[in-house]
């Protein structure tokens, strides 16, 4: 198949926001505990802009930990379903790329699973103008556990209906922690963390997962829905009780600007 266009994955979310914020997983409080130490600093108190922030997921998060946080979101259809599960959050329109953040303003930016849709010649140095000293970048996905054998496979069956070439189900790829900052002219020093964690889910909410990803949005309906009607098959009879234990490997990084 064709691949599709960066734009075209980065931008599919948006008329599928309420799938998005009803299925994705959120994030464990480890990972938080894990951004702390790295950072050496408390988010509570902190000032932290949460940018690709989606439907709100780590945005609701952060603000559980005590952190004043404000919300960056290109999306129509993301920031609109924002504003219905955050209303008293300040939300701004706008990409990695080009923050709407004044100079030196944030204590914390962070990007779950949203930095690898930037152009990291563009978004570091935006990332360093907008942080004050000593300010942290904070950049983390959940990826699927592949030493997990029923998810490896699952991943293997993706491959070979979409193609090894594009058969990430994000636009993330393999996110590996040295590629993070390629394309900066300057890659900040950063530090990094593995956090693993598990939800149990019923069968159809996975499938609502997977299909929320921006490699089935894109490939039409029809296509999509027959890849997932064959992947239910396959789970109820691997798990008949009807529940996944979705395992996922969070890779957090960390740069902190002098």
């Amino acid at each position: 198949m064709t691949a599709p266009s960066r734009a075209g994955r980065a931008h599919s979310f948006n008329a599928a926001a309420a799938q998005y914020a009803a299925n994705r997983p959120s994030y464990p409080p480890a990972l938080f505990d894990a951004l702390e130490e790295l950072a050496g600093r408390p988010l509570t108190g902190a000032r932290v802009a949460d940018i690709g922030a989606g439907t709100g997921i780590s945005t609701a998060l952060l603000e559980a930990r005590g952190a004043r946080v404000l919300a960056v979101e290109p999306g129509d259809g993301m920031a609109a379903q924002f504003r219905r599960v955050l209303p008293g959050v300040p939300l701004l329109r706008g990409d990695g790329n080009a923050l709407p953040l004044a100079t030196a303003s944030a204590d914390f930016l962070t990007y779950a699973q949203a930095w690898h849709w930037t152009d990291p010649a563009r978004s570091v140095p935006e990332a360093l103008r907008v942080l004050r000293p000593g300010g942290v970048l904070a950049l983390w996905w959940n990826m699927d556990a592949q030493d997990v054998p029923w998810i490896a496979a699952q991943a293997d069956r993706i491959k070979r209906y979409f193609g090894a070439e594009h058969a990430s189900k994000s636009g993330a790829g393999s996110i590996r922690t040295e590629l993070a900052f390629e394309g900066a002219a300057e890659s900040p020093a950063h530090t990094h963390r593995v956090v693993r964690w598990s939800r149990t889910v019923p069968v159809d909410t996975h499938l609502a997962n997977i299909g929320s990803h921006s490699i089935f949005l894109v490939l039409g309906e029809e296509r999509a829905k027959a890849f997932l009607a064959e992947e239910r098959e396959l789970l109820l009879k691997a798990f008949p009780d009807g529940f996944v234990e979705e395992v996922y490997d969070v890779l957090l990084i960390v740069a902190t600007r002098p």
